[in-house]
């Protein structure tokens, strides 16, 4: 009887549907922040996405160390396609140069999927200050800083921040001066900004724009190499100087050893979904751009980003023991 009952069980699965065993198995994206941030919102819009083609996905929060907790849990996973995770411009190109030591290699340890977004990061001054001071213009900022040694400050989410090291990269640039005054996170930063204890910040766009349109912040430049779609009247920083490119941007990885066919199956499934008018229109209204990619492309954006941060770390003297 048993032996029946096995022989029909499998006769009967060559007629079971694909997507039937498609939801069968659970997908995880592992969030290396806490919920309800920008990279925690883009990751759910995605994992609702891709259900139809991958199934269910779900979203598990491991926030701490810098990103570093969780995106050392994806590198331990097993590479069976059915974990991935979130790598950022901290985990896969500031933290391997500001930590003197990582729980995992993220050259060697992962397997690119693809870039998911860029965000523009944004240089702005209290709107009183700007008044106050007569700053209406990137080089208005430079030539007062000339003129005025050590009296202007801005303010970032803390030591080793994408804010504070754009900041040293933009003062050794533009050879100028201004105090560096880290806090505990980018909301403190910002409302710091807000109350006038600093002068300015470079600020991710998505987090600034509201406080900009509404007149409290004045948008000076934008730190991508293009202008931004959302504000194309606000000049680039490279317009300045040249070169000067410091963006936010996340996407997704595997652990290392993943098969390619599998990989190939998730790049594609996840690049549909970056394509699709219904995401793009989500990520708009965070003023992020979507940036599908291979996994080869992504993997040689990280390798570009780790070398770009080799430099304006050491620039910045900024590290975490």
């Amino acid at each position: 009887m048993q032996r029946r009952t096995l022989i029909t069980a499998a006769a009967l699965a060559p007629f079971v549907p694909a997507s039937a065993l498609a939801q069968a198995r659970t997908t995880r994206i592992i969030v290396p922040f806490a919920a309800g941030g920008p990279i925690d919102v883009t990751a759910r819009i995605l994992a609702e996405r891709v259900k139809d083609s991958l199934g269910t996905v779900i979203i598990e929060n491991r926030p701490g160390g810098g990103g570093n907790i969780g995106v050392d849990a994806v590198a331990k996973a097993a590479p069976d396609g059915l974990t991935l995770g979130i790598a950022t411009t901290a985990s896969h190109g500031i933290n391997p140069w500001l930590f003197s030591k990582l729980p995992f290699d993220p050259a060697k340890d992962f397997a690119p999927v693809t870039q998911m977004l860029r965000v523009p990061n944004v240089l702005v001054i209290n709107a009183e200050t700007a008044q106050r001071l007569n700053i209406h213009s990137l080089a208005d900022l430079v030539k007062y800083a000339k003129a005025n040694p050590a009296k202007l400050n801005y303010g970032s989410g803390g030591n080793g921040s994408a804010g504070h090291l754009a900041g040293e990269m933009f003062k050794n640039q533009a050879d100028i001066f201004a105090l560096h005054i880290p806090y505990n996170g980018g909301n403190p930063a910002q409302l710091a900004l807000l109350s006038g204890q600093v002068d300015f910040n470079f600020d991710n766009l998505a987090t600034a724009a509201p406080n900009i349109r509404s007149g409290k912040l004045k948008a000076l430049a934008v730190t991508t190499l293009e202008r931004s779609a959302v504000m194309p009247d606000v000049p680039t920083v490279a317009e300045t100087y040249k070169g000067f490119a410091i963006d936010t941007w996340w996407g997704l990885i595997a652990p290392a050893g993943t098969p390619r066919d599998v990989v190939q199956k998730l790049n594609t499934a996840f690049v549909d979904a970056l394509k699709s008018p219904e995401v793009k229109t989500r990520f708009g209204n965070l003023m992020a751009e979507p940036a599908p990619s291979t996994p080869e492309q992504f993997d040689e954006f990280m390798k570009r980003e780790r070398a770009k941060y080799e430099r304006v770390v050491k620039i910045s003297g900024a590290k975490v023991d």
